[in-house]
Order: structure tokens, then C-alpha cells, then sequence
């Protein structure tokens, strides 16, 4: 059958602005590209932020390195700025067309889509398919093997099985987001030649930082800002500088505060390189009021926060862990666990198989919290894992948690975190609050109880093959996760549903679906019974997106 010169596409055509296009161009591949059908896609909250800040997002500007210039003009795709785009960044594709350049895919072959092309650079970040690439909110997608592919040879494309059904394999993108947020590595060291910064305003002891350096590594340049003079026997040249006013932003690997004057830290805040730490040492001090934090840049910028109440920098590092993981007899709560991305996190560690854990369900919607606790109780008795779910206005659990993983941008959330954490306590910042929103934290409790903020964005290519992998060996349902189907007709509706967190899971678009709004698992005996009958307890099921294709495919 030959290819449509036309189709279906969801394009975001300006902020808050989204429209169907029944008639955008099918773009035939050039020699380096290949077109796609798109199978299926999720949406997910991350498609809000495009809405919201079309050309101002980071990954919707101009690429700047990476790839040639030229090469670009040839992509029509490529869409930066002001240009209309097509979101949609959780996807499985089958291959259409293949230009005649391309070697190693081939006409039918189906695929999962890693969207994130961390090489090619934006200014701020980097490109994304969904973004300035136009993503897979339509029937049809052009993606081009020069982008796809990394300087080491990578492929962003992971071919995947015909056992699984197109929505399982979509979801994999979103739940290797979730695993990143846990198996990611945290640096315990100062980085090694980097820049640090020090700042006292408060005394420091004569080996206290030559002790930290044969501790945890020598930095290749030192800042000073001190009314005292620079502690010697340091192997390493100490600059010093006037005012932390004067220093550049972003700046610096490490920065170590002596001290407790409020102002002063929050100054620092912004001097803090990406991937950055900041130890605040406060000498037997209290601030004594919260500290307005930059805590947007824990999960965009990376950076990572620890301090102690002593004088001792090196007490501090011993606060790092090596990763995010969860760990034995932790009480976890996870703060927004109705929404699709909660009722992930939930999921993942009833099943990671981490010996005495207890999974607290934390959400302000009776209704979703319903919903998740449906599917959340089996797991929970079947893995011999302690299990709740609360509405934190109606009551509060007597506990501490050892763990917090937080699924609304809302700093406020994280500040009664930490009030709620036990001592030692983890803080996952999932949620993407902005990199520019700041937040009032109690800083002395933080220090007192020694917590660790960590967050991460998106996900790595190790991450989705894991994922891939325990999905297709039956490990991992990722359709437990699906509460919504429709096409293209229904995709708007289903974004402003993701909006408006009215519906409890994910909701999974299929664009040769043409005609079908948005439909809820709860609403399919009443409008399409016979799909209904190929649901598992009310679960989806490769059946049921067999029988909806066979249903709606023209």
C-alpha cells in the first residue's frame, strides 16, 4: 500500500495552543531519514510544559552543536522557535519508508523511540523528539539517523518484539524515567579539578580542608571569600575574592559555606555549577528562618545539597549515597502517587524486591487514590510489602519517612518533606519543578536531620533497554499503568486531562484510530463492550488493542 500524502497530527501551533490538523504533509524520507507509522503514544506531563512555554522551553529552541547546519535544512521535521511542532514523546513505531542512504533498518521493522538526543545542544539543553523534532502526535513521523544516532554509534532506536502490545511498549519511555529517578549514581567525591568555592563566615580550623581533599579528591582551583586569612598546607593555589556578589553564576563544582547568615546562602545557590554541590558547614549556628532555595535546579540543574551543624566538611560528604535507590526497612512515601507517574513509583517498589519496605500512597484525590489502591493492594500482598494509602487533608501517619519521591512541582511539598522525613531521609524531587522556581526550606533541619535532595530528568538509553528488557520477560506490565484510550480525535481532550489530573493513569493515543474521543478503562463496557470483554479485571491488554485496532483501522 503506498504512503498518504496527507494525515492526522496534534500540532502545538503557539502557547496553550493546540489544534488537529487532518491535512499536514506526510514528508517523504531523504537519504538519511526514515519515515514511521506511529503505532501508539502515551501522554505525559512533560507535554504541559511544551504547552505552556512553546518557544521559551529549552528543548524547543535552535540546536547549536551537535550536528551541522546544513544538515538541518534537510530535516523537515526539525522545528524550532516559533515553527509549529507535534508532541508526543513516549512512542513505538513501525518503519514505512527508508531513504536510500539508510543501512540497517528495514520497511515493517517496529521500534521503541529514545527522545533524547543529549549530544545535539540547544543553548540550555539539548534536542528532543517531541520538541524541536517533531514528535509522534500523528499518524506519520520523519526521524533522521543523523540525529538518532549518537557520536559512539549509538541508535536511539530500540527495536522491540510483536508479542508486546503497541501501548506496553510506549509506556516503557515514562517507566524508564521513573527507574532513572532510582538507579541513578551520585557523586561522593569533589569533583576531581574542578573549581570550588569557599566561603566563611565563620573560622576555619587549619586542616579542615586539607583533611577534606586527601578525603575526597584535590579540585584544580580554589575561591576564597573570608575575612580571615587562607588556611595553608593546601596543595593547590587559593584565589580570593571580594564578595560572592562579584563571582560569576554556575560557576563553581563545589561550594563549602562556614557560616549561618541566611543571605549569604541563598547567595550561593546560584553560584552553583550544573551537577554541582553545595556542603553548608554550620560551625554549631542556626540560620533560624527558612531559606528561600533554588530547589527548581535539583532536578533540571542536578545539583545536590548537604551540610552539618558541625565544623567538619568531610561529616557532610558522608551524607552522599551512592545512588537513589530505595533501601532495606525504608517507610516511603510517595506524594502524588494517583497521578500515571505515582502510580508508577508505587508499582516499582511494591515489586523491586527490597526486603522490608513499606510503600505509603500520599494524594489529595479520594477517587484516584481509589483507583491506584485497586491494582497497588495485590501487588503489595503478593510481594509481602506493607501498603497504604492516605489523603494527607483528611489524616497524617504517625511516621517518618525514610524515603520521599514527590510527583507535583510544588515546592511546598518539598519543604514539608523535610519536616516529615526521618533522620537520614532520602528526597526524590521527580517532579520537574522549573529551574528558575525557588523555595522556602527549613535549612537547619535539613542539616540537623543530615537529608539528601536528589531528582533527575528524563531518562538515559541504559535506562529504556532495562526497562525494554523486563518488560518483554514479563518482569514488568507497563499497561497497568494505561486508564485511557483514543486517537488523535480524543488527544487534546486527553492533554487537558493530563492537565486537570482528572484521570488516574496514562492515557494512550492511537493515531489509525480515526474517530475515537477519549475513553476511560471504566467507560468501555458502556461504549465499546467488546473491547471491554478483553480487559483483565479491568486492566489493559494486548487483546483489548488488538480488538479496538481491528474495531477503528480503516
Amino acid at each position: 500500500m503506498g504512503l498518504p500524502k496527507s494525515q492526522y497530527a496534534v500540532q502545538l501551533v503557539g502557547p496553550d495552543e493546540l489544534t488537529l490538523n487532518k491535512n499536514k504533509e506526510v514528508f517523504r524520507p531523504g537519504r538519511h531519514q526514515i519515515l514511521c507509522r506511529v503505532e501508539a503514544v502515551g501522554l505525559c506531563f512533560s507535554d504541559l510544559k511544551l504547552l505552556k512555554q512553546f518557544s521559551s522551553h529549552v528543548r524547543k529552541s535552535e540546536i547549536v552543536s551537535g550536528i551541522d547546519a546544513e544538515v538541518l535544512k534537510e530535516i523537515p521535521s526539525y522545528v524550532p522557535g516559533e515553527a509549529a511542532t507535534v508532541p508526543g514523546h513516549e512512542a513505538v513505531v513501525r518503519i514505512a519508508a527508508v531513504g536510500d542512504g539508510v543501512e540497517g533498518f528495514k520497511i515493517g521493522e517496529r521500534y521503541l523511540v529514545q527522545t533524547d538526543y543529549r549530544w545535539v545542544r540547544t543553548a540550555t539543553s539539548n534536542a528532543a523528539f517531541g520538541y524541536n523534532l517533531e514528535g509522534a502526535l500523528q499518524e506519520y513521523v520523519l526521524l533522521d539517523e543523523r540525529i538518532f544516532t549518537s557520536p559512539e554509534g549509538d541508535s536511539m532506536m530500540l527495536p522491540v518484539s510483536e508479542e508486546l502490545s503497541g501501548s506496553a511498549v510506549a509506556l516503557v519511555e515514562p517507566w524508564a524515567c521513573v527507574e532513572d529517578a532510582y538507579a541513578s549514581a551520585e557523586r561522593q567525591t569533589l569533583k576531581a579539578g574542578g573549581k570550588i568555592l569557599v566561603v566563611a563566615d565563620a573560622e576555619i580550623a587549619g586542616e579542615t580542608l586539607a583533611n577534606l581533599f586527601k578525603l575526597y579528591g584535590l579540585p584544580g582551583e580554589v575561591t576564597l571569600v573570608s575575612k580571615t586569612p587562607a588556611p595553608g598546607g593546601l596543595d593547590v593555589e587559593i584565589k580570593e575574592a571580594r564578595s560572592v556578589s562579584a563571582l560569576a553564576d554556575a560557576s563553581f563544582d563545589d561550594v563549602l559555606y562556614f557560616g549561618y547568615e541566611p543571605a549569604v546562602v541563598e547567595e550561593l545557590f546560584a553560584k552553583v555549577a550544573l551537577n554541582g554541590l553545595l556542603n553548608i558547614i554550620q560551625c554549631g549556628g542556626k540560620f533560624g528562618r527558612d531559606i528561600v532555595t533554588m530547589v527548581g535546579r535539583v532536578h533540571y540543574g542536578g545539583i545536590r545539597i548537604i551540610g552539618t551543624t558541625g565544623t567538619d566538611p568531610a561529616e557532610s560528604m558522608e551524607i552522599i549515597p551512592e545512588g537513589d535507590e530505595i533501601r532495606p526497612g525504608d517507610k516511603i512515601n510517595i506524594i502524588g502517587a494517583g497521578g500515571p507517574m505515582g502510580m508508577m513509583h508505587v508499582i516499582r517498589n511494591i515489586c523491586q524486591g527490597v526486603e522490608g519496605v513499606s510503600v505509603f500512597a500520599s494524594d489529595v484525590d479520594d477517587n484516584r487514590l481509589a483507583a491506584l489502591t485497586r491494582i497497588a493492594e495485590p501487588l503489595a500482598r503478593k510481594n509481602n510489602v506493607a501498603y497504604k494509602a492516605f489523603n494527607p487533608t483528611k489524616e497524617q501517619p504517625e511516621e517518618q519517612f525514610d524515603y520521599a519521591a514527590l510527583m507535583a512541582p510544588i515546592p511546598a511539598l518539598v519543604a514539608a518533606s523535610v519536616h516529615s522525613a526521618a533522620k537520614g531521609g532520602l528526597i526524590n524531587i521527580f517532579a520537574g519543578i522549573p529551574a528558575t522556581v525557588t523555595g522556602e526550606i527549613d535549612m537547619d533541619t535539613y542539616v540537623e536531620k543530615r537529608l539528601f535532595f536528589s531528582g533527575t530528568s528524563g531518562s538515559t538509553l541504559e535506562d529504556m533497554k532495562l526497562m525494554l528488557e523486563k518488560t518483554e520477560t514479563g518482569r514488568l506490565d507497563t499497561n497497568l499503568s494505561v486508564a485511557a484510550v483514543c486517537g488523535l480525535d480524543g488527544a487534546t481532550e486527553g492533554i487537558r486531562a493530563v492537565e486537570s489530573r482528572s484521570i488516574a493513569g496514562k492515557i494512550i493515543v492511537y493515531p489509525a484510530c480515526k474517530g475515537l474521543g477519549l475513553v476511560r478503562l471504566d467507560e468501555l463496557n458502556e461504549k465499546i463492550p467488546k473491547v471491554a470483554e478483553c480487559l483483565s479485571n479491568g486492566l489493559w491488554t494486548k487483546e483489548a488493542e488488538d480488538k479496538l485496532l481491528g474495531m477503528y483501522q480503516n
